[in-house]
């Protein structure tokens, strides 16, 4: 698929069936979100889980109770059609993986879009870093770790991690560029050592998929927007609907509008 698709274009061929992969390094420049979609009596202790971890759950929108358009994101979102997979659980296990939830779709429900890695993958390559999972045409590989979130209501666990190898230089000029980006993750919170995060083999990602490491580099980890999925498992809210990893919503906002001057 060109990348050169709009992100309205991009959608149209998700919910036609013709696009059912990740969105990794599709649609540059744009944001792509994560999502969570709760019934309405779950959504403020998981407003408050967001908040209290802002690094793996940065909050990009919130929808009123059965909301699936927003306007804000783009015109013709639909989120109920408009990610290429879906995951659906019922009281912490995954019931069923989907490309379309609009047979599920109730009134009560609240969604959550969180900012993804995907968005300042961008701005690295711009500075003519080698983001392996893009360059790969993989999705980016994802680790559960053993840093713990801090806990809102049932909400808690284990902070999930994304992973881009670097050589030192390299990596440090990527946490520079990435702390431009908050909403998106952020600067980096791990560099080389996996095994100090929990992380026993870091050619078996639990989500996502293997890159290659190069002789000199060292793994860079992000916390991930896959981190609120664990929370969903230790809560076991009765329902619940987020993205499958690397099958992101993708927004008409620039990842511009999100980057904020160095301090």
């Amino acid at each position: 698929m060109s990348v050169e698709l709009t992100p309205s274009e991009l959608r149209q061929q998700i919910r036609s069936g013709a696009h059912q992969g990740n969105t990794s390094g599709l649609c540059a420049g744009y944001v792509q979100c994560n999502i969570v979609i709760l019934p309405t009596d779950w959504a403020e202790d998981f407003l408050a889980f967001c908040k209290a971890n802002p690094k793996p759950c940065p909050l990009i929108a919130v929808s009123k109770p059965g909301e699936f358009n927003l306007p804000t994101l783009g015109a013709d979102i639909d989120l109920r059609t408009d990610i290429p997979r879906y995951r659906i659980f019922e009281h912490g296990q995954l019931r069923e993986e989907v490309d379309d939830i609009s047979v599920h779709w109730r009134d009560d429900l609240v969604s959550f879009l969180l900012g993804c890695s995907f968005s300042f993958e961008e701005a690295l390559i711009a500075e003519g870093l080698d983001v392996r999972n893009v360059t790969e045409g993989v999705n980016v590989p994802m680790y559960r770790t053993d840093i713990e979130c801090a806990s809102a209501g049932p909400f808690s666990g284990q902070m999930v991690v994304s992973m881009r190898p670097f050589a030192p230089p390299e990596a440090l000029r990527a946490a520079e560029i990435c702390a431009r980006f908050p909403s998106v993750h952020g600067e980096p919170i791990h560099y080389a050592n996996p095994e100090h995060i929990g992380i026993n083999d870091i050619n078996q990602p639990d989500y996502g998929d293997s890159v290659k490491i190069n002789e000199g580099e060292h793994p860079l980890f992000w916390a991930c927007g896959v981190t609120p999925q664990v929370a969903l498992e230790n809560a076991k809210p009765p329902f619940c609907i987020t993205h499958s990893p690397g099958s992101m919503l993708v927004t008409d906002m620039k990842n511009t509008e999100l980057e904020v001057a160095p301090t």
